[in-house]
């Protein structure tokens, strides 16, 4: 795998970084390993059955590069695995990957101290093939960085890279052939733990192609990109690469701060959560599915449990999520002594669940039973206490509750300003909710500030298709749309949507919210055609994906009533807003402004089909609401006064 980043700092790579630190810490009985792996490969591969007794047998006989470098199946299972992140391989091969790690580790340090050392600067070459998405992005990201996750195979011979593997892969209608010249720097190796080795005489075969291996995760800085004349192709491309070191300051600091955040785990189930982090939902799943099968204790059983929750809800299967969760707050009960803090992050993430739900009753008393807990184990600046106060804000905010928000937001943001470096993911979250509830207080300004210095420290510190990343494209976007910047609103929208559908699952509930914002620009903009299709889009994903009484399907209901208020067709829009409100009734405090919002849309109904006296009825009941939850210069307390206005005249 590749992975090419267009900022000064890579996130995907710091992820990436803790991936190769929590397989590298695994503790695994070789012997068991040994037998694991090949009883795996005699079922799910081609490797001989001489093949296989020959590792039984004589696994320690020969050194790891021996075995990587022979012709066996190893090389490519164990590429493959790292490159498509194939849980199961890394499983299997995990012992190995350790294996060879610290034997490069070691014979660096020998070849380097003896006459057989390389120079302290010098070049390899690599041929390969690259898809013609990640060339794109490459030749965009002059400058920027990229790592190879596997294992890196190079050689001094620039003949054979290119004859050999560059020139074929550009006929490959697949892929572009490249060839990478990388300049090494070994004091740069040394300090940024970048183990490398000549497998002259180590190797199983004669090194004609004088191979100099790499651990994995090297990182490279791309310097250069050209063309490489030839009269039989136009797919054949240079790229000068640069041995990149760690020594970035912001860099460091992200990175060991988002250690820190995965410290509660270590191994296997640090790997899963890094993956969460990387999204890899469906694999980090498999990964906690076949741990929880091999956990020997009350304790991995209820984290791995918990873990399973957190995937669920990511991928949008809130009643799964429920469950696991649920069943770690069991076992973490029982525990001698209780596991406190494990028990908050359950009734946390449990919170989470219900206030995806729209079961915001449920939600805040899991919330706050969270935070009870934490303000007793916890000193009064810790990290965790922020997110619950965030959790809570949010809560609130979706009951129309805004001061009660708005304390919850700043004392979240307050600790985690004192307790989180200035580019931590948490810190975003603050900002971004603090920009809500300004947007839901008609403060444009202001949330169009937070909502961007969130947006700013979520392109350093997430990977680039990050589901928070997202979010804050569309937040952007809804900022836009109500201050009538189009053109803006819809760019954002569309950038949010792009992401998603690469990052979530085709029903998950977040597509439909941007499905629904495109359709809201599109009806602010009258073309009511691309709104309805953009609507009706979002609201086949939300019959599937929520509970049928959940405020964002009835958000539907109504904004598809809005429309065909809008091409006159009365009768249609009259049904959807009722069904609209007849759910918001069931699923809302009364005096919430989404109820509100309903009224105002049935009253403009009857006004255009010239029911005065039913139009005024609804506007009234949407003014009382707006003037108890909303500031009195609110914009949609002067819009409802002016449609009450306009009724009285016709009457």
């Amino acid at each position: 795998m590749v992975s090419i980043s267009f900022n000064r700092i890579d996130p995907l790579f710091m992820y990436t970084q803790l991936l190769k630190e929590a397989l590298l810490e695994i503790e695994d009985d070789d012997t068991e390993s040994i037998n694991e792996l090949v009883e795996y490969c005699r079922l799910h591969s081609d490797a001989s059955e001489k093949t296989l007794k020959m590792i039984e047998k004589e696994y320690r006989n020969h050194t790891p590069i021996w075995w990587y470098t022979g012709p066996f199946f190893i090389y490519s299972m164990l590429n493959r695995g790292l490159r498509l992140m194939e849980v199961d391989i890394i499983l299997k091969m995990g012992f190995f990957i350790r294996h060879l790690h610290q034997y490069i580790t070691d014979l660096h340090r020998k070849q380097q101290s003896s006459k057989a050392a390389m120079p302290s600067k010098f070049q390899v070459f690599r041929g390969q093939g690259l898809s013609m998405e990640a060339f794109e992005k490459m030749k965009k990201t002059k400058g920027g960085l990229m790592s190879f996750n596997t294992f890196l195979s190079t050689s001094r011979n620039r003949e054979i890279s290119f004859e050999s593997f560059a020139r074929p892969a550009a006929f490959d209608a697949n892929t572009v052939g490249i060839l990478f010249i990388m300049s090494i720097n070994t004091a740069v190796c040394t300090a940024s733990s970048t183990p490398f080795v000549n497998v002259k005489d180590v190797g199983l075969y004669d090194d004609q192609e004088e191979e100099i291996l790499f651990s994995t995760h090297t990182i490279f800085r791309i310097d250069r990109i050209e063309r490489i004349e030839d009269k039989h192709t136009d797919r054949l491309w240079q790229v000068n690469l640069t041995l990149a070191g760690n020594q970035d300051d912001d860099f460091n600091k992200l990175t060991v701060h988002l250690r820190k955040d995965h410290s509660w785990a270590t191994g296997w189930a640090r790997l899963g959560h890094i993956l969460i982090k990387l999204g890899e939902p469906a694999k980090a799943e498999h990964l906690y599915q076949l741990l929880l099968q091999r956990a020997s204790s009350d304790g991995d059983r209820a984290n791995y449990n918990l873990q399973l929750g957190l995937v669920y809800k990511d991928i949008g299967e809130y009643s799964k999520a429920i469950t696991f969760y649920e069943r770690a707050i069991d076992i973490y009960k029982k525990m001698s002594p209780p596991s406190q803090l494990n028990l908050a992050a359950a009734y946390n993430n449990i919170g989470s669940v219900y206030d995806n739900m729209g079961e915001y009753s449920k939600a805040l008393s899991s919330y706050e039973r969270a935070l009870e807990i934490q303000k007793i184990a916890l000193p009064p600046n810790h990290p965790d206490l922020a997110t619950s106060y965030n959790n809570i804000g949010m809560v609130y905010d979706k009951m129309g509750e805004y001061s009660k928000t708005l304390s919850s937001y700043e004392r979240s943001l307050e600790i985690r300003k004192i307790a989180l470096p200035p580019n931590h993911p948490d810190l975003a979250a603050s900002y971004n909710n603090i920009g809500n509830m300004y947007y839901n207080m008609g403060e444009y300004s202001k949330a169009l500030s937070s909502h961007e210095r969130s947006l700013v420290i979520r392109k350093i510190a997430l990977p680039p298709n990050h589901p928070l990343l997202v979010s804050s494209y569309n937040n952007i976007g809804a900022v836009y749309d109500n201050m009538g910047e189009y053109s803006k609103a819809l760019s954002s929208y569309e950038r949010s949507l792009e992401i998603r559908k690469i990052a979530l699952p085709p029903n998950h509930p977040d597509l439909a919210a941007s499905y629904n914002n495109i359709g809201s620009v599109y009806y602010n903009m009258g073309e009511y055609s691309k709104a309805l299709s953009s609507y009706e889009q979002s609201l086949e994903i939300r019959k599937i994906a929520l509970p049928p009484n959940h405020p964002d399907l009835v958000a539907s209901y109504n904004n598809i009533g809005a429309v065909y208020d809008n091409m006159g067709e009365y009768s249609k829009a009259l049904s959807l807003y009722e069904r609209s409100l007849e759910i918001r009734k069931i699923a809302l405090p009364p005096n919430h402004t989404d109820l509100a919002a309903s009224y105002n849309n049935i009253g403009a109904v009857y006004y255009n089909m010239g029911e005065y006296s039913k139009a005024l009825s609804y506007y009234e009941k949407a003014q009382d609401i707006w003037k108890k939850s909303l500031p009195s210069n609110h914009p949609y307390i002067a819009g409802v006064k002016r449609n009450i206005d306009n009724v009285k005249k016709k009457m």
